[in-house]
């Protein structure tokens, strides 16, 4: 017999926390956006104007599945429609239910979404992996619940995929790329030494969760001297809110084991950075500057050569480079995963309405492959 119980506090929340990252350790293919700790941050600096659901799923009271759901009020041009769906609002590629049992999870949770009132106009469940560990259950779980849903591709990112080992991989690039890389490399190496610093510690259980301010630091250095000092996207490590979000989530990633920080100095000088999380082989990169005054020498891609061998190295699985600007990436890519979104369109509901005969406009107009969550987040690689 299952049960849910519907979370929508944070202080009530916190007695969770030990199954969450318990489920979370045998989540397929999680990330650190899985997690308690990257949740809990959310929420304390995002969750204000939101109402959180969180569905803890147990059967015969042993917890089996969490599926975290928030409201959220947008605007749109049908005027301001509050969307249940994941908590993820762009920060990563993939997200679903925590935990092995994501079917059932999926199921039951939808369920209790259909039988409790309606304090949403749209149901969105974005951020899906429809070719990868979802594999039709949203869907079914959707249709099993009489929410119809509606598929539609939503972003796309680009990936390194990490199997095999690094000459191969290398040997794959074009050539002309490798000279390029190579030219660039020798370049820096002119100008003073270069020393690429990569700090992944294993998480204070182990007793390596070590915060290493100062690399954070000259991470936030890199990022004023770069492009994201003038953006007004409100999504760069410069903006105020963002930079005090990514300061809390850094000290949990560190303390549970999940941080991947990439540095590259010259002359003991930070020139560029890419700003990861790690776990269980997936590397998600989330930001990445470079001091402009080197661009013609382009540290970014040194960079990245140094981090993409090291996790050959190390074992990792994959290397999420994140959506967009795929011109920067797409002589390091394998592979170019698209997230899905399943919508339910309530036919009681006006704006509800308007939105889906809106979507399918513009897959008439433009295609099935229309990516309405595309964003250009302005990350070169120098």
């Amino acid at each position: 017999m299952y049960q849910v119980h519907e979370v929508n506090q944070i202080e009530q929340l916190e007695t969770y926390r030990m199954v969450w990252n318990s489920l979370f350790q045998e989540t397929r293919e999680g990330t650190f956006f899985h997690s308690y700790e990257w949740f809990f941050n959310y929420w304390n600096h995002f969750g204000e104007g939101k109402q959180m659901r969180v569905l803890v799923v147990s059967c015969e009271e042993k917890v089996i599945g969490i599926l975290p759901l928030v409201v959220v009020t947008e605007s749109t041009r049908a005027g301001r429609v509050r969307t249940l769906t994941y908590p993820l609002s762009d920060w990563g590629t993939f997200y679903g239910p925590i935990g092995s049992n994501p079917t059932a999870t999926l199921q039951i949770g939808m369920k209790h979404i259909a039988e409790t009132p309606r304090d949403w106009d749209l149901l969105d469940l974005r951020w899906v992996d429809q070719d990868g560990t979802d594999r039709g259950r949203t869907e079914q779980a959707m249709t099993a619940a009489h929410f119809a849903p509606h598929a539609q591709p939503w972003n796309q990112t680009a990936v390194v995929e990490l199997n095999g080992d690094w000459d191969t991989y290398w040997k794959n690039r074009t050539k002309k790329w490798r000279a390029n890389v190579r030219r660039s490399r020798r370049r820096l190496e002119e100008l003073g030494t270069v020393r690429f610093v990569r700090y992944r510690p294993k998480g204070a259980i182990e007793g390596d969760g070590d915060p290493r301010w100062d690399l954070f630091d000259d991470m936030i250095t890199v990022a004023k001297m770069s492009w994201q000092s003038d953006s007004t996207t409100g999504t760069t490590i410069c903006d105020e809110e963002v930079y005090h979000f990514l300061r809390d989530t850094h000290a949990a990633a560190a303390r549970t084991g999940k941080l991947d920080l990439n540095i590259l100095y010259l002359n003991d000088r930070p020139v560029a950075f890419t700003y990861n999380y790690a776990h269980d082989g997936q590397v998600y990169g989330l930001r990445t500057g470079f001091d402009p005054e080197l661009a013609e020498v382009s540290p970014g891609k040194v960079l990245l050569s140094f981090l993409i061998q090291d996790s050959f190295d190390r074992g990792d699985k994959v290397f999420d480079m994140g959506v967009g600007l795929f011109k920067y990436k797409r002589e390091w890519a394998t592979a170019y995963p698209v997230s899905y979104r399943y919508t339910f369109f309530p036919w009681t509901d006006f704006k509800s309405q308007l939105l889906r005969a809106k979507r399918w406009y513009q897959v008439k107009r433009l295609g099935h492959g229309y990516l309405p969550g595309a964003k250009q987040w302005g990350i070169g690689l120098g």
